[in-house]
């Protein structure tokens, strides 16, 4: 069980939304606006004033951080002089904060429109310092309306503010994975954004005109403010308002050096949040995965960077702990000053025991071989390979002995293989790739008949057979009549289709499988006629192990599974102008449908062979009969 407050705010996102403002001051029914804004967003401010026109009663240009209660005052009195009924404020949190601190004593609507990446837009927390305290509440009263989320504005933020808002918007996903009321919904907004910051930042430091790694940053803000605005935040949060407010240290500088060290003290006691984390980073531990990421930016490393003075950490672990508050760490005093002795150091946090060795470097440098690779597919096919067979090794933790197991698997396997026997094609297929492979590249088009694998099986250049031959002739099994059509989508008849068909005999056996058959059995290549129709003689096709007497065959009994494919004939229509279809028909009410070993079952493939009554019309019984319709695409 678990609880989730959705934020009610309306969300405009997008690039050039800043013209929205004026339109979503009169969806709230406003008309006397107060626009706060500082010297930052001054540019922003002032078209936002113009557009406004005879909307714009008052501005007030004088939001400070921390939102100090005497600025709020002084705010609130333009306010009222100007009987104003709605709030705008342009800005980072300053300006955010003080918006929120007016809506507390009055009520007012607000349309934020913010410039950095601080999240605090989303949430119905305000914090205000008075006396060198900072202390803050929630009340739904603060949380504003409507937030405007322009890219565009984003891109003249200087590059130590960006990635500094950055890091404080990660630090309320991280956050909020480990919070009390913590839920599924919430730690999926959570993840997202911490993927998303660990992208963007490294990008915006090399080129802060990237307009992509902007819209990430920005989207990973709105999803970090909402987890800060549903969830409760931990000893972090704690930490950097107690230092801005009682020491005046900057806001996200504070939380870009804090966030790895409270995340170090708190990762014994919330370690499957720190696993998740790590994942989103794409390291083996998150706090030394956040420090180093921050490490690699241009921004402050410490607290003593940001002249807080080492004689005033006791006074702050105090501080910090005088009140109680959730946390999944019991907090003691000696253990808060500890962490902010590390972060004033800057200091890299000890991994957690038993982390893994930190291989970025390594996957790295071998992505990096393939820099000069001219096919920029096979570039992108061989880094992407290399990243997710090192993320594999590592999150498996792949020992040594495990991996040459492994290398003599594929080296069985190649051994194994011959012009007849498709060993790694049967790997593949039961492992379910070759079916990945094929919804991938032949399910574009639902109109048309479904796909299915090749299979291990299939042999170039059958022989070419009339229609009406009887590729069973001689066999034990039921004889079946297959009479098909092959069209376009729109039914359209497709002539002069080449059609191979290959399946096994009664048991189980392909012609390629028996050293004792001399040529082709059961297998043909036809040709539809005039209109697309084609018509021969088989047998009912049965189920049938695949081979099971080589290395996949071994792996299947390791993982106790079965060997066996439902039983099914297999088509390959092909002509100039049309995609080529390679599918099987599968028994309806045939062993294994829900089971196939190769996973190569889908339903549209699943058919009715119909027992008929009566002999054939060349006196043959029992007897079956199969009728369906493909339908190819043109290419």
């Amino acid at each position: 069980m678990f609880t989730y407050t959705a934020n009610p705010a309306r969300v405009v996102f997008g690039s050039g939304t800043l013209s929205a403002v004026p339109d979503e001051v009169r969806r709230l029914g406003a008309g006397r606006v107060l626009l706060v804004a500082g010297r930052s967003a001054a540019d922003a401010a002032s078209r936002t004033a113009d557009a406004l026109g005879p909307l714009l009663a008052a501005r007030f240009g004088e939001p400070a951080q921390h939102t100090p209660v005497e600025v709020t005052e002084r705010a609130l009195a333009v306010a009222t002089e100007h009987n104003v009924d709605c709030v705008v404020a342009i800005g980072g949190g300053s300006a955010t904060g003080l918006a929120k601190a007016l809506a507390l004593r009055t009520d007012l609507p607000q349309i934020i429109v913010p410039t950095t990446y601080a999240g605090s837009e989303m949430t119905p927390v305000v914090g205000e310092t008075e006396n060198g305290r900072k202390t803050t509440r929630s009340s739904p009263k603060v949380l504003p309306e409507v937030v405007v989320y322009d890219v565009d504005l984003t891109l003249g933020l200087p590059v130590a503010t960006s990635l500094t808002s950055g890091v404080n918007a990660m630090a309320h996903a991280v956050e909020a994975l480990y919070s009390a009321q913590a839920n599924p919904v919430v730690d999926r907004f959570a993840l997202e954004a911490i993927r998303l910051l660990a992208s963007a930042l490294p990008r915006l430091a090399a080129d802060p005109s990237d307009v992509d790694a902007r819209t990430d940053a920005l989207r990973a803000a709105w999803l970090s403010g909402s987890c800060l605005g549903s969830v409760g935040m931990g000893l972090h949060h704690k930490l950097c308002h107690t230092l801005g407010g009682s020491f005046s240290v900057p806001h996200a500088e504070t939380h870009t050096i804090v966030l790895a060290h409270a995340m170090a003290y708190n990762a014994p006691a919330a370690p499957e949040a720190m696993k998740r984390v790590a994942e989103a980073l794409g390291a083996p531990d998150a706090p030394t995965g956040v420090f180093d990421l921050v490490a690699s930016l241009p921004v402050p490393h410490s607290l003593a960077d940001l002249g807080l003075e080492e004689g005033d950490l006791a006074k702050a672990a105090e501080i910090a702990t005088a009140t109680p508050y959730p946390n999944p760490r019991e907090l003691t005093r000696d253990g808060i000053e500890d962490v902010l002795r590390q972060a004033w150091a800057g200091t890299r946090p000890a991994p957690a025991q038993g982390t893994p060795p930190d291989l970025r470097g390594l996957t790295q440098e071998v992505v990096d071989s393939f820099a000069a690779t001219p096919d920029p597919r096979l570039r992108a096919l061989l880094t992407e390979l290399v990243r997710t067979l090192h993320s594999y090794v590592v999150r498996t933790d792949l020992t040594q002995d495990e991996w040459e197991y492994a290398i003599g698997f594929l080296t069985r396997t190649g051994q194994i293989s011959s012009d007849t026997r498709q060993e790694f094609i049967l790997l593949s297929d039961t492992l379910g790739v070759s079916s990945v492979v094929d919804v991938l590249t032949n399910s574009r088009t639902p109109d048309t008949t479904p796909s299915a694998v090749l299979g291990p099986f299939y042999v170039e250049g059958p022989p070419e057979t009339e229609q009406g031959a009887d590729l069973g002739a001689g066999l034990p099994g039921t004889p079946l009549w297959t009479d098909i059509q092959v069209t376009e989508p729109d039914g359209t008849p497709v002539a002069d289709a080449v059609v191979d068909v290959w399946q096994s005999n009664e048991d189980g056996f392909y012609d390629v499988q028996l050293p004792d058959v001399d040529g082709p059995v059961l297998r043909a290549r036809f040709r539809t006629d005039g209109e697309g129709r084609l018509r021969f003689w088989t047998i009912v096709p049965s189920a049938y192990p695949i081979p099971d007497d080589g290395p996949v065959g071994k792996m299947l009994d390791a993982v106790e599974r079965h060997p066996f494919r439902a039983p099914h004939v297999h088509f390959m229509i092909a002509k100039p102008g049309y995609r080529t279809l390679v599918t099987q028909l599968f028994v309806r009410g045939g062993d294994y449908l829900d089971s196939d070993t190769v996973f190569g079952v889908k339903d549209g493939l699943i058919v009715d062979f119909a027992e008929q009554s009566g002999p054939a019309p060349d006196g043959r019984e029992p007897w079956r009969r199969l009728e369906f319709t493909f339908r190819i695409s043109p290419a």
